[in-house]
């Protein structure tokens, strides 16, 4: 069945890989981009594919509350909702604090508040995590301790922010929807897709689940984990993945049957806390 998707951060390398997947599908996608000008750049993606394209102008940036989001949610009236922007270190804190963290809230809100939106994938990285995991090493913590206070301070609290929002909006939204009877094919499912450290190698295999801080992903197995993870029925929550051996499909398949969930262990009453400041 065909649907339609709402790529947010179109022109962006992991999108750009994206878009013909999504497409050779036979869903639509309508491909939120900055600019004008990057707009050649995307119609490319769509020539000779069964899916239809369409390019939305609008710079995220501008999306300031959930209500500047939902206009663009009813605009565009979308089934699944994808988050694959960023200020990618551009325009400093203030643009990755509007971009990273304000946006991708205003978003995951209007998306989770819109019945006919039955899934929200955003595009994090691994170590966005509050607290050291079990199946973490020292090595791993320290690691992520690393990258999130010294190297990407700015970016890890707006990448956690919305994570946070997505997670604990999406929870209720599920637990709700579970409690009408609703068919679990048809309730909402937010996905949190947890790549390691982007390089540009080709698509892959994958290892998924509970794994540690350090590994690679290439962007096109990004891209590739992104159809598995919302083709795959009731697949919901923190979904870490790195370069390995196994499927993309059958690995997200069997991590879902298997209720694996890279949330474990976070504090879920500081979780919300947070999100309810947003």
């Amino acid at each position: 069945m065909s649907k339609n998707i709402l790529l947010i951060g179109g022109h962006g390398k992991v999108s750009q890989l994206l878009t013909p997947l999504l497409l050779a599908k036979s869903w639509n996608v309508t491909s939120l981009i900055r600019t004008s000008d990057q707009t050649p750049t995307i119609e490319k993606l769509g020539q000779n594919q069964p899916g239809k394209l369409s390019v939305l102008v609008s710079s995220v940036a501008d999306v300031k509350s959930e209500a500047d989001a939902k206009r663009i949610l009813d605009q565009v009236k979308p089934d699944w909702v994808v988050w694959s922007a960023g200020a990618g270190g551009k325009g400093g804190a203030e643009m990755t604090y509007a971009v990273d963290r304000d946006a991708a809230i205003a978003f995951t809100k209007a998306s989770v508040h819109t019945q006919s939106v039955k899934k929200f994938l955003t595009v994090s990285y691994l170590a966005s995590r509050r607290g050291r995991p079990s199946w973490w090493s020292e090595e791993d913590w320290k690691s992520a301790q690393k990258i999130n206070n010294e190297v990407l301070p700015t970016y890890y609290k707006a990448k956690l922010a919305a994570d946070e929002v997505l997670t604990v909006l999406a929870k209720e939204r599920y637990d709700e929807e579970e409690k009408k009877g609703i068919p679990v094919n048809e309730r909402f499912s937010g996905i949190s897709l947890r790549p390691g450290t982007l390089t540009d190698e080709k698509a892959g295999g994958v290892k998924v689940g509970k794994i540690g801080v350090g590994g690679n992903t290439t962007r096109a197995t990004t891209a590739e984990a992104i159809v598995a993870a919302l083709e795959t029925e009731d697949a919901k929550g923190w979904i870490d993945v790195i370069d390995g051996d196994e499927d993309i499909n059958e690995a997200i398949q069997k991590l879902t049957k298997n209720g694996v969930d890279a949330v474990d262990e976070e504090d879920t009453e500081a979780m919300k806390e947070s999100a309810a400041k947003y």
